[in-house]
């Protein structure tokens, strides 16, 4: 009770949740990891951040700091022990700053994503980042994970388009890295270290952020593949010769096309979903003129074609044909929720090796559990697959007991073909104790002596990413 109540010194009664209206914080959004708090606080500004972590460090009482709480991997959800105090960062929701002349903007860790991206549009400036979850997830948990999304291939990651950090440590301290310096070689770089590291080593309250021209005009096209070779084949193509115009290159395979036809009638599909076995969805940004961008998808498309790489294709001719073609992209995850229980696989293999990755992987899956779906689709253009599996028909009420051995299988195949288990949405507690499986042990202990070094009581998001006892 004393640390409740000093806790509502800090920020307020009114900011202290517990019981039934604390809940909501206390599972994940997947609702695969449900756990206990001693209470969910809210503090408003980054000194209560800081009096927050200060009073719970005099407890000792964990802190698990949550945004939007869209993660898929257990990283923002507390542990069922109901000791730790989770730090809700959603009242800290403020733009702070938008510098035109620099192309940077100033957010608070609260600020939901579409928000940011709205900001930087009413001044005509483009943030880039871009996902499923961008109306809710919050920019504070897009940079503790590092998140991808589409367009990663022309802007890179959270990571890439993060300048500056303010960080509250364990010990409450502020640290103050709000830069828009594109150049700053002044010792370790401590913004990359806290960017991706999940709220394990210090709790992200703002960021200065890069911004881009708006592009002068978009185009989108939907291609249909003679397999996913020939994906690879036109993205070197179209790399080669769209260069940094191009943005986004997306790959969906026929049973999600067919997954999203079944389950959302409604939606108009330019293909027949067999038609083809795999398709590719392109966006290039253009800097001079719609027609300039049209002509150039043209060129390279008509140059597929005749290299039988493609069997079909769509361009959009306007904003909307170009959002129902996304839109066929960002229901596949909903369509996947309706045909019944899977396992997600986050995953990121080098781009030449896709194709013979997913023919070994789904052979081997098969050998190993007839009859499963192969769920595949996403950003081919950096290596990430959504590489989902299915429950066989008649199944899908015991799928999940044998996650670890789907798990094994995949993961097996991915460290053979040289990628990373987690491509985007990060460790969390969902993948914490595959770690020592596919990471080199020099790696590992590195990561033990950073987390030792920042966080010496394991006071801050325990139990993912790194185990407590793995560094004692």
């Amino acid at each position: 009770m004393t640390l409740l109540a000093d806790l509502q010194d800090v920020v307020g009664a009114d900011h202290i949740l517990t019981g039934d209206d604390a809940k909501p914080y206390l599972t994940d959004w997947r609702g695969r990891f449900i756990g206990r708090a001693v209470a969910v606080v809210r503090p408003g500004t980054v000194e209560e951040v800081a009096d927050v972590v200060k009073t719970c460090l005099y407890y000792e009482t964990p802190m698990v700091t949550q945004g939007g709480n869209t993660g898929l991997v257990g990283g923002a959800t507390p542990s069922n022990k109901g000791d730790a105090v989770v730090i809700l960062t959603t009242r800290l929701n403020k733009v702070l700053d938008i510098d035109t002349d620099n192309d940077t903007i100033t957010v608070q860790a609260g600020c939901i994503l579409q928000a940011v991206q709205e900001a930087a549009a009413k001044v005509d400036r483009l943030f880039p980042l871009s996902l499923a979850a961008e109306g809710s997830c919050t920019i504070g948990g897009n940079l503790a994970t590092n998140a991808g999304g589409t367009q990663v291939l022309r802007y890179g990651n959270a990571r890439d388009l993060t300048l500056g950090l303010q960080v509250v440590t364990v010990d409450g301290e502020i640290w103050d890295g709000l830069r828009g310096l594109r150049k700053d070689n002044t010792g370790y770089d401590l913004r990359n270290l806290f960017v991706g590291s999940e709220g394990t080593l210090g709790i992200i309250t703002a960021a200065t952020l890069k911004l881009y021209p708006q592009p002068v005009a978009q185009t989108t096209a939907l291609l249909a593949l003679t397999g996913l070779e020939s994906a690879v084949k036109v993205l070197t193509r179209a790399r080669r010769d769209f260069g940094s115009a191009l943005t986004g290159f997306e790959i969906i395979s026929d049973y999600c096309m067919q997954i999203v036809a079944d389950n959302f009638p409604q939606m108009k599909l330019p293909f027949e979903p067999a038609s083809a076995p795999w398709y590719a969805l392109i966006e290039v940004s253009d800097s001079e003129s719609a027609e300039h961008a049209r002509n150039r998808f043209e060129d390279v498309v008509g140059r597929a074609f005749e290299a039988d790489e493609i069997v079909d294709a769509v361009i959009a001719e306007s904003v909307q044909q170009s959002q129902e073609l996304w839109h066929i992209r960002e229901s596949i995850p909903l369509a996947e929720a309706e045909v019944g229980k899977g396992i997600k696989n986050d995953i990121s293999v080098p781009v030449s090796l896709t194709a013979q990755f997913v023919e070994k992987t789904n052979e081997l899956l098969q050998q190993n559990f007839p009859g499963v779906r192969h769920i595949i689709f996403g950003h081919l253009g950096d290596g990430n697959l959504h590489y989902n599996v299915g429950a066989p028909d008649g199944q899908e009420e015991d799928f999940l007991s044998i996650q670890k051995d789907v798990y094994k299988v995949v993961y097996d195949s991915v460290h053979a073909f040289k990628g990373s288990i987690s491509a985007e949405h990060g460790v969390g507690q969902l993948k914490k104790d595959l770690l020592p499986e596919y990471k080199d042990e020099v790696e590992l202990a590195l990561m033990r002596k950073i987390k030792r070094a920042l966080d010496p009581n394991a006071l801050l998001n325990p139990g993912k990413v790194i185990n407590s006892v793995e560094f004692y």
